[in-house]
């Protein structure tokens, strides 16, 4: 395996996914490597899973790029929704890199995903405004202008209606309330009617897991802008990380 391709790690809930990247082509240069995420996913556990996942790849001296379900700056993580409390205040860049014997940059996971889309994806070529949102347990989100990232901006937590947009309009409140397409699609509509309002964007890209059936709901969302179904899938995260960690490397 060439030493030349990044590594991106894609760190979730319940697995934490790796590969090494070829930022030519826009898709994974190796088989994606796969390990359940420990309990408690502290720091020093995920790093323990980090090194066992990297030694697989036999490269000892690619840059390593990581998502993190947070807000990260510089290095640091600044919060944990729906990871282990132990990631706030942790400088997750030099926690990794220490244990890794590399350079590692973590990114939040929206971001990383929406640098994807942007990259090789569903943006590609796309000018101005792009807006990422990732349908799942919560709603993500990347703003990127003419490719370069305003990060962090975390739009699922926008007060729409006195409610946090995600316990609304996130896919896992329409599978647990049972919501028609219908139904869910008029959350929709709501939530980014809201964020054009905000940011005028000149696309909206739609990723998560649910975007596979996109044709199910995207068709009866009422809004002005443009609006598709992201194209990388699950592998955007993975791709967004390496191509985070080939430009800071």
């Amino acid at each position: 395996m060439s030493t030349g391709h990044p590594i991106g790690i894609d760190f979730g809930g319940t697995g934490i996914k790796a590969a090494a990247v070829d930022l030519r082509a826009g898709n994974f240069a190796s088989d994606r490597e796969k390990i359940k995420t420990p309990r408690p996913a502290t720091p020093a556990a995920v790093a323990e899973v980090f090194a066992e996942l990297v030694g697989r790849f036999h490269i000892s001296d690619s840059p390593i790029g990581v998502t993190v379900p947070g807000v990260v700056r510089h290095g640091v993580v600044h919060s944990a929704a729906n990871i282990d409390p132990t990631w706030i205040g942790a400088d997750a860049d030099a926690i990794f890199s220490a244990a890794l014997s590399r350079e590692v940059h973590i990114v939040n996971d929206a971001d990383a995903a929406g640098l994807a889309e942007v990259e090789f994806g569903a943006a590609k070529g796309q000018r101005g405004l792009i807006i990422v949102t990732t349908l799942g347990t919560g709603i993500g989100s990347a703003l990127i202008h003419d490719g370069v990232l305003v990060p962090n901006s975390e739009l699922g937590h926008l007060e729409i209606g006195g409610h946090d947009a995600e316990s609304r309009a996130a896919n896992s409140v329409r599978e647990a309330e049972q919501l028609s397409w219908q139904a869910w699609a008029e959350r929709l509509t709501t939530y980014y009617r809201a964020v054009e309002r905000l940011f005028a964007p000149d696309l909206f890209v739609v990723g998560g897991g649910v975007s596979k059936q996109s044709d199910e709901f995207l068709p009866l969302l009422d809004i002005e802008t443009p609006i598709v179904p992201a194209q990388l899938r699950n592998r955007a995260g993975i791709i967004g990380a390496a191509l985070v960690a080939s430009r800071q490397g």
